[in-house]
């Protein structure tokens, strides 16, 4: 059987560029070279590439090849780590749709919804077993009374761009005279703002994928940050956050949290890879869901990595398992 040829997607047009090209390394080191041809291609806002050897050279987008040394090069599967647009949103799988190529992520109708925080909590609504915190969501072009807002919500009050990627531009404030500088900070990134009241709790994260056709969690991490929340700093720098995995829950309670990120997993009609984040408060233990990420960083310290690893398997046979399911299940 001959090596399939493989485009590993990094890139975007976010912040989270250089995140995505760490993501986009790891998985390749990982992806087996007798079984896939991997061809990393930078996705810009003005140019798609691929670095060979002489230089870069420019994806034919009318059918998504590249010609190297005068030999045309057609990919059979699209292994897309873009963190926010356009590889989280839908758009590059619209666009892979049309084509007719497989690609390792949900499609371009859940990828748009997920993106969207708010459209994500009115759907995954009525779970059992799954809550969320009360929130507003604002628009850009209308007028943001943080009086309104103060006799709304309770503070302490998290601030985020509804469609935003990695934790840039969020804040948590906690009275009214912080309102209007973190909404301008999140209004920054998005047109849509999210203001949602502040969950005080243990804060995890879980893997969720489908491998060999059965839905499969992986070990749950709990993130310890010594700052006040877990942005984008404590996210990407080093010493910031305490990860663990697995995290330090019960059966009971694991069993519980497998049941919830499953079902959230169905109705969202998710393909591939999923991570979901999710507080359980120290007075109630309730799960109180927070988003689900449909391109989870892949970098070798990332949550999913680890997770693999806890559970026993290596991530060359992870992302093998992943390629080789995607459009059949």
């Amino acid at each position: 059987m001959s090596a399939k040829n493989i485009a590993l997607l990094a890139g975007g047009f976010t912040g989270e560029y250089e995140v995505s090209l760490k993501s986009a390394k790891n998985i390749a080191a990982n992806l087996e070279s007798a079984l896939y041809n991997v061809y990393t291609i930078l996705i810009c806002r003005d140019r798609w590439f691929y670095e060979s050897d002489n230089g870069p050279v420019d994806v034919d987008k009318n059918d998504f090849s590249i010609i190297l040394n005068g030999s045309k090069i057609k990919f059979d599967f699209a292994f897309i780590t873009i963190h926010g647009t356009p590889g989280e949103d839908g758009k590059l799988q619209g666009y892979l749709d049309m084509l007719g190529i497989p690609y390792n992520t949900s499609d371009a109708t859940t990828s748009a919804i997920t993106m969207n925080k708010a459209f994500t909590k009115t759907l995954v609504d009525g779970i059992h077993g799954l809550h969320t915190a009360r929130s507003l969501r604002l628009f850009e072009r209308d007028m943001h009374d943080v009086a309104i807002i103060a006799a709304s919500l309770k503070f302490p009050l998290f601030i985020k761009p509804n469609n935003g990627g990695s934790s840039v531009g969020m804040s948590k404030v906690y009275n009214v005279a912080g309102l209007a500088d973190a909404l301008k900070k999140a209004f920054n990134e998005d047109d849509q703002v999210l203001v949602e009241e502040f969950i005080h709790g243990r804060e995890f994260s879980i893997g969720v994928a489908r491998l060999h056709g059965k839905i499969t969690v992986l070990p749950a991490t709990e993130i310890i940050s010594s700052k006040d929340f877990f942005d984008y700093e404590a996210k990407y720098s080093e010493g910031i956050s305490q990860e663990i995995t697995p995290a330090d829950l019960t059966a009971k309670k694991n069993k519980q949290i497998a049941e919830i990120v499953t079902e959230i997993y169905l109705r969202l009609n998710c393909k591939g890879m999923v991570r979901v984040d999710f507080i359980l408060p120290n007075d109630t233990q309730d799960f109180y869901f927070i988003e689900v990420n449909t391109t989870p960083g892949q970098s070798a310290a990332s949550l999913i990595p680890q997770q693999v690893r806890a559970a026993g398997m290596s991530l060359s046979r992870f992302y093998s398992d992943l390629i080789e399911g995607a459009g059949r299940y």
